[in-house]
């Protein structure tokens, strides 16, 4: 790759191994690229170390979404998931074991995939893309079993409430939808920026990243950052953040969150924002957290560079590994 490309370059999606010593990251041009952390955090660590064991091309467009799963490695590309095998990646052989396409209502457009999350429930693969739909993949059988209908616009976003049996999703409607998994009907929608202490019209309404934790939901977009209980449906607390969010986490008792700005931002649950980390890209889309091995626990950030950067303790960057 030139440095032309390179200097273009966007990372998109992460995702650690099950074992935690290798890190995938996927980028604009449709690679992934296999870091190994054991190498790069070993005190004998040198640049050689900081570069992919493996890159690779899986998809022709961008990879927007990575997931890993006790033994798979889930890529999402336009219009397409494919299964590599951890096992088989890390000895560098490159094959998918599979590849699937949801149900698209016609064959002329190819709609992104953006985000995926595993309902550990029925061991399913919750799928959101550029069609309006949530498609759901039984990952036993491989079929797709159902389609959850009701966004007007691209789905961005997904995440699970396990307890509940609930699905939520966030789109370039401005709903964030929260659907029973059981029955794939919506039943709560939420507009989040027809909320005043939510809304700035300046950035537009779409959402662009929701999580949960038990009761409450982070979402975040052209409306502010904001955290919201479930129960009563209503936001808490308003982040101060400035530009648009695309992605956040609970982590202990805080919210780390990405988005325009080259910095992690460090959010007390109140609303206060506690600290900004500074970062190498200019603008963030990814955050992951290390939480398969304690050896490698790190965070992992990365977005409109090919340099993604590596937090052993939050509130520095230790190194960079870069494509």
């Amino acid at each position: 790759m030139g440095p032309v490309e390179l200097l273009h370059m966007s990372v998109f999606s992460q995702s650690f191994s099950p074992c935690g010593r290798f890190l995938a990251a996927g980028n604009n041009y449709g690679e992934i690229a296999l870091f190994s952390l054991s190498a790069a955090l070993s005190p004998d660590a040198s640049g050689r170390s900081q570069k992919p064991v493996l890159t690779f091309t899986a998809h022709e467009g961008p990879v927007f979404s990575l997931l890993s799963t006790d033994c798979h490695l889930l890529s999402a590309g336009n219009g397409e998931i494919s299964a590599w095998s951890w096992s088989e990646l890390i000895k560098k052989n490159v094959k998918p074991v599979w590849t699937k396409r949801p149900n698209y209502k016609s064959s002329l457009e190819i709609p992104e995939i953006n985000a995926m999350i595993i309902n550990p429930t029925d061991n399913s693969l919750v799928i959101g893309g550029g069609d309006n739909n949530v498609h759901i993949l039984d990952l036993e059988h491989g079929v797709f079993k159902s389609v959850l209908q009701g966004h007007s616009d691209y789905v961005h976003c997904v995440s699970v409430r396990e307890r509940e049996g609930e699905i939520l999703s966030g789109g370039e409607d401005g709903a964030v939808r929260i659907w029973d998994s059981r029955t794939g009907q919506s039943v709560h929608c939420i507009e989040v920026y027809k909320y005043e202490s939510c809304a700035r019209p300046q950035y537009g309404k779409w959402i662009s990243c929701v999580t949960t934790d038990s009761d409450w939901m982070l979402c975040g977009g052209g409306p502010s950052l904001s955290l919201w209980h479930l129960r009563s449906l209503s936001p808490t607390s308003i982040f101060p953040l400035t530009g648009c969010q695309r992605q956040a986490a609970f982590h202990q008792d805080m919210i780390l969150a990405v988005g325009e700005g080259p910095f992690v931002s460090h959010c007390l649950l109140g609303g206060e924002v506690k600290a900004q980390i500074p970062c190498t890209p200019q603008s963030l889309n990814t955050l992951q957290l290390n939480t398969n091995s304690t050896e490698h626990r790190v965070l992992t950030a990365g977005g409109s560079s090919d340099q993604i950067d590596v937090f052993t303790n939050l509130s520095y960057r230790a190194f960079s590994l870069s494509f």
